[in-house]
């Protein structure tokens, strides 16, 4: 069985809230969308350390990937997914912003 996802809350508030994030060797995050009760919510994920092998971003739309380091996307509205991690850890600092 693969460790757990490690999450430490950075910051948080009604509106902004600041993750860091380790995915460990043999994690993988299935395709979902985001429950916001309210208004509209936005992802700022900068990657610090990809994996070896795997763990690879997918959305069916981002609003900008910059060289598969940094995406700004809308998880509320478009399926995402991280595929399997074969090899490593993924580390993330996730920035997530609810717009009125």
């Amino acid at each position: 069985m693969p460790a757990k996802v490690k999450t430490r809350i950075l910051f948080h508030s009604r509106r902004l809230n600041i993750y860091l994030v380790r995915y460990p060797q043999g994690h993988k995050v299935g395709p979902h969308v985001d429950m916001v009760s309210e208004g509209r919510l936005y992802k700022l994920n900068c990657v610090l350390a990809k994996p070896k092998a795997g763990g690879e971003f997918i959305c069916e739309k981002n609003i900008f990937n910059l060289f598969g380091r940094l995406y700004l996307f809308r998880p509320d509205l478009y399926q995402h997914r991280v595929s399997r991690i074969e090899s490593g850890n993924r580390w993330l600092l996730s920035f997530a912003l609810t717009a009125p």
